[in-house]
C-alpha cells in the first residue's frame, strides 16, 4: 500500500460550491465544473449533481439533444434513467450503476426519467476527448451496480470503485479510456482516513456530497475541511490522506490525465478548433450524426 509519509501529499488549491441552474427541459441542477467559476479541469469539462425528490425538478428529463468529441460519464446513487439514441442503444441506469458513453463523431440521444415520483440523485461528468480520439464511432461502457466493485478497508473505509485501479489492486469495470481516469466514491466513518496515490499526469478533484472530509496537506498546516457540496481541486503531488470530519461522510475522486489541448466549445460540442465546432453544428443541422 502506498505510504503517504514517504510521499508528496495533494493539497487543496481551492474550493468552490456549485451553481443552481437547469438544463435539458427544466431539469433541476447543481453546475460544479463548466461553471463561470470553474470552466474546467482538463480533461474534465463538466460536473453536475441532480438530486431531488420532486417529480416537478425532473419528470421532463433531458429529450433528443447532440454530442460530439467528448464522453459523458452518468453515475446514479438512486433512481432510474432511461437512455436511447440514433445509433440503436437503449438501456436503463439503475440505482448505483454506471453508464460512461464515447460520443466521438456525434450521435444524438435523450436521458429520461424511468420514475414518477421519488428520489433521483446522481451525477454526469464530461470528460475531453484527445484531437485524435473525437472522429471515433460512438460507443458504451454500462455497468450496473453489482459489477462495481466493493473495496471495504480497515476503519471505515468503503470504496466503489469504477474506473482506474485502488492501490490494493481493486479495478473498476470501465476501461479502455485514454484520459486513464481514476473515478471512485469513497465512504469514510468519522476519523476514518484513505490514503490512495494518484498519477501525477492526473489532474484530480473531489466533490463531497454527504458530511465533510479533512485533506491532509504537506505544507505543515493541517487539513483544508471540505464540507458538503463543495468542490476541492487538489494541487500536484503523488497522492491524497483525506480523513472524515463528520459521522457519515462520502465523496467523488476523481482523476484523469491531462490533455493539454486547445479547447473550443459550445454547447453539446467540444473540438479543438471554433471552426470544427461549427462544422458540428452544420452537421447536425443536416442530420450527418
Amino acid at each position: 500500500m502506498w505510504d503517504p509519509k514517504q510521499k508528496g501529499l495533494r493539497s487543496v488549491v481551492r474550493t468552490l460550491k456549485g451553481v443552481a441552474t437547469s438544463d435539458g427541459a427544466g431539469v433541476a441542477l447543481t453546475r460544479v465544473i463548466g461553471s463561470p467559476e470553474l470552466d474546467m479541469l482538463d480533461p474534465f469539462l463538466l460536473l453536475d449533481e441532480f438530486r431531488s425528490d420532486e417529480p416537478g425538478d425532473y419528470i421532463a428529463g433531458f429529450p433528443d439533444h447532440p454530442h460530439r468529441g467528448f464522453e459523458t460519464v452518468t453515475y446514479l446513487l438512486a433512481g432510474r434513467m432511461r437512455h436511447e439514441d440514433n445509433q440503436g442503444h437503449a438501456g436503463v441506469i439503475e440505482t448505483g450503476g454506471i453508464q460512461w458513453m464515447t460520443a466521438g463523431r456525434g450521435i444524438v440521444h435523450s436521458e429520461m426519467p424511468e420514475q414518477e415520483d421519488g428520489l433521483l440523485w446522481g451525477f454526469q461528468l464530461w470528460v475531453n476527448l484527445p484531437a485524435d480520439e473525437k472522429w471515433v464511432a460512438p460507443g458504451y461502457q454500462e455497468y450496473p451496480a453489482a459489477a462495481i466493485p466493493r473495496e471495504q478497508r480497515d476503519e471505515g473505509v468503503v470504496i466503489r470503485v469504477i474506473a482506474g485501479e485502488t492501490s490494493l489492486g481493486n479495478a473498476g469495470p470501465v476501461t479502455g479510456v485514454s484520459t486513464q481516469p481514476q473515478y471512485l466514491d469513497v465512504t469514510l466513518g468519522n476519523g476514518a482516513t484513505l490514503a490512495e496515490p494518484l498519477a501525477l499526469s492526473h489532474n484530480a478533484f473531489l466533490y463531497v456530497f454527504e458530511g465533510a472530509v479533512g485533506v491532509r496537506s504537506d505544507q505543515g498546516d493541517g487539513d483544508a475541511k471540505v464540507d458538503a457540496g463543495s468542490l476541492a481541486v487538489l494541487g500536484t503531488g503523488e497522492g491524497v490522506l483525506i480523513s472524515g470530519a463528520g459521522a457519515n461522510n462520502r465523496f467523488l475522486l476523481v482523476a484523469g490525465k491531462q490533455l493539454k489541448e486547445p479547447v473550443a466549445r459550445a454547447g453539446p460540442f467540444v473540438m479543438n478548433t471554433r471552426q470544427e465546432v461549427m462544422d458540428a453544428f452544420q452537421d447536425f443541422r443536416e442530420g450527418r450524426f
